[in-house]
């Protein structure tokens, strides 16, 4: 139970809950241990609760109908996923796999519903976390759309800069592979972009290091 509550105290959903309230969250959550390379959930389940990573990695991702695999996030630890059908009562939108092995918090429908009701402060703290992932959302879809792939990863490798706080190296959290399914590009593609800005003098690749040589030059390729 304490390390259950300790999860939920550290993380974006929970943090500024009373010792109560986390109490009462961590009683109906689950924990469930998923190895490496399984699915969480697919595309058209039913959505009967959502997840929080306490350890390891979960990519949320669709397939197109000729099995393209387009990545949608990457959630590490703290994170929750999978909980908007959790509200409107529908399935999940899109499938969920593991990427290591993870650990996880499982909250089921029912009972968190009932506990957000009866709790404003949760209420609030699940807004909140539904606005940030609707504006992660906005920018990746807005990032896809209207920037060429040079423009998505000079976006992405500042995004990481500034979540890792570093403007001087960052580290890759997914392989390149991965990383190149999430900004709508191939690996082929994406290996001739770090090549060029690596001449450009803009970055420098050490495997999933990525030194920024160049900031201001990186920032201009947005």
């Amino acid at each position: 139970m304490e390390n259950k509550k300790k999860v939920l105290a550290e993380s974006i959903l929970f943090s500024g809950l009373s010792d109560d309230d986390l109490s009462q969250v961590a009683d109906i959550a689950h924990l469930k241990t998923f190895n490496r390379g399984k699915t969480i959930f697919f595309e058209g389940d039913e959505g009967n609760g959502f997840y929080m990573v306490v350890d390891g990695r979960v990519k949320i991702f669709k397939m197109s109908f000729d099995g393209k695999e387009q990545i949608l996030h990457i959630f590490g630890p703290g994170e929750p996923f999978g909980e908007v059908p959790v509200f409107h009562g529908k399935p999940f939108p899109a499938n969920a796999l593991t990427l290591i092995t993870t650990t996880l918090l499982f909250f089921p429908r029912k009972e968190f519903v009932d506990l957000v009701a009866a709790n404003p402060s949760l209420a609030l703290n699940m807004l909140a976390m539904l606005s940030l992932r609707l504006r992660r959302f906005t920018s990746q879809i807005e990032s896809l759309s209207l920037k060429e792939v040079p423009g998505r990863l000079a976006a992405y490798l500042i995004y990481l800069a500034e979540e890792q706080g570093s403007v001087n190296k960052v580290t890759l959290d997914i392989p390149k592979g991965q990383l190149a399914s999430l900004l709508g590009t191939i690996p082929e593609t994406l290996s001739r972009i770090f090549a060029k800005m690596t001449d450009e003098g803009l970055i420098r690749v050490e495997g999933r290091t990525i030194y920024i040589e160049d900031f201001e030059g990186l920032s201009e390729k947005e």
